[in-house]
Order: C-alpha cells, then sequence, then structure tokens
C-alpha cells in the first residue's frame, strides 16, 4: 500500500477516536458546566453512582483508568464534597470510597442527562442501525 493509498480517516482508530472525541466533548460542558467536573472525575462519579461503594482499585479496572488519574480525581470529589474515603478494617492499606448525598444527587442529575444525551445520539440512526452499532462499539470494546 503506497502513502496515496492511506487514508488517515479511513483508519478505523483514528474514525473511532475522533468519533468518541466529538460525541464527548458536548456531554463534558454539562459535567464541567454544572459541576466543575473533568472528564476522569465523571467516570468516577458514575463508578461509584452505579456500582456503590468500591475502591480505587475496582474503578480502575472497571473503567480502564490509571490508578494515578483516579487518585487525582478522588481527591477532587472528596474535596467538593462528592465522595468520602474510608480505610477498610481487613487491610488499612486500601480505601473505599462512598458517593457523599451530594455526590448521589450529582450523579442521578448526571445519569439522567447521559439517558438523554444517548438518546438524542441515537435518533439519528435507524432501530436497526442502533442496534448494528451498540453490537459493534460493545464487540471492539471488549465489554
Amino acid at each position: 500500500m503506497s502513502d496515496e493509498d492511506f487514508e488517515m480517516r479511513d483508519f478505523l482508530p483514528y474514525v473511532l477516536a475522533q468519533a468518541a472525541e466529538e460525541v464527548s466533548l458536548e456531554f463534558a460542558a454539562h459535567y464541567r458546566n454544572r459541576y466543575g467536573m473533568l472528564r476522569t472525575e465523571w467516570r468516577v462519579l458514575f463508578h461509584l453512582g452505579r456500582y456503590g461503594a468500591q475502591t480505587a482499585t475496582d474503578i480502575g479496572t472497571r473503567a480502564r483508568l490509571h490508578k494515578t488519574k483516579i487518585s487525582r480525581a478522588v481527591t477532587k470529589l472528596e474535596a467538593r464534597r462528592f465522595l468520602t474515603r474510608s480505610t477498610r478494617e481487613d487491610d488499612r492499606r486500601w480505601e473505599t470510597l462512598t458517593l457523599t448525598r451530594m455526590g448521589e444527587a450529582a450523579y442521578a442529575d448526571l445519569k439522567g442527562l447521559a439517558e438523554a444525551y444517548d438518546a438524542k445520539l441515537m435518533d439519528q440512526f435507524s432501530g436497526p442501525e442502533q442496534q448494528m452499532l451498540r453490537a459493534a462499539l460493545l464487540k471492539l470494546a471488549r465489554l
């Protein structure tokens, strides 16, 4: 394949990254403007809201986030009183993260916005296209 034959816009990893960035930016405005959060903070909040109290390691495994990014996000969310940390009695090296009432309210608000935004994005596709798109993306993400 010559350089003239290769188009970045046809390279699947590039297209997926561009699509992810495009659709993420609009939703990011919601959590940034309403709660002053960055993307990693939203993802940590989401995982605590969705799956309940857990460790930073648990979140890292589920969200595929590096522990340093999680640590920074947890520090910021704790400073804004969205979550609390408690040392586990069985192993003092581990902390359990739990949403506060304020964190639960922010999660519920953003979850509703996320569901509406997801529906808005999917409205541009027919029913079969929606099913195919979700199935293909989940397969690529290995979820």
